[in-house]
């Protein structure tokens, strides 16, 4: 166990299955230690809960008491956003380089000065979920530059995004528009953001309860996966 000010937190060995969400504190934090296998991953995802960490730490669990989501057809696209996809001069595609969009994402994080939580063990954990078909990217490119981007997890009809990046203005923004349209097509129920910031709002999320997304995860996770490469949905 892990001590502190709240109560203890379980840290995870072997295949020990996570405690009670009721047991998390109350910035959300779960449980620790544990695994990134995709089995691990996987529960987690379904269950609730996500990995945040960084290089200092043990694997961190966390569930917080409120979530942030986007539901596809609520995405907010400014006028200045609309002319910036019609008239950007970038091309979309899906799961065509999803490394350097994980690590490009990785390196945006190590701007900001407080380093960074997709440490290299993220980034194989996730490289891994790509290959068997549950993690995807969009990727922005101008020209052969990959400007921007952003990648998650799909199980059944929730999209569980993980962290987006851009080189150019807005074009992190387009590829959260073209997933939306797609997420849409493919009549997906939420875009599961995590954690509230004001850019996010911007783009139309909102705040439910935990309860309350446990209840639209469970509705999400009775359809199914739509497992394997997205390369070719766009042309669908």
């Amino acid at each position: 166990m892990i001590g502190n000010s709240n109560h203890r937190i379980k840290y995870l060995r072997g295949d020990d299955e996570f405690p009670p969400l009721s047991e998390a504190r109350s910035n959300g934090l779960l449980a620790a230690g544990g695994s990134l296998s995709v089995a691990r991953l996987l529960k987690a995802y379904s269950s609730g809960i996500f990995p945040w960490y960084d290089e200092w730490s043990p694997i961190l669990w966390y569930s917080p008491p409120e979530r942030c989501i986007i539901e596809p057809s609520a995405m907010v696209r400014t006028k200045s956003l609309r002319q910036r996809i019609r008239n950007g001069g970038f091309k979309v595609s899906f799961d065509t380089d999803f490394e350097s969009v994980i690590r490009a994402c990785a390196q945006i994080e190590r701007s900001i000065g407080d380093g960074t939580w997709i440490v290299p063990e993220m980034i194989l954990a996730y490289k891994t979920l790509h290959a068997e078909g549950y993690a995807h990217s969009v990727e922005v490119w101008e020209g052969d530059n990959l400007v921007g981007g952003l990648y998650g997890v799909s199980i059944g009809k929730a999209f569980f995004g993980e962290s987006m990046f851009h080189r150019k203005t807005d074009a992190s923004k387009v590829a959260l528009h073209y997933l939306c349209n797609l997420l849409e097509m493919k009549k997906f129920f939420f875009i599961d953001a995590q954690m509230k910031t004001s850019h996010l709002m911007s783009l139309g999320a909102t705040i439910i309860t935990r309860e309350q997304y446990l209840l639209k995860l469970q509705e999400a996770l009775s359809q199914e996966t739509l497992k394997g490469s997205w390369t070719n949905l766009l042309r669908e």
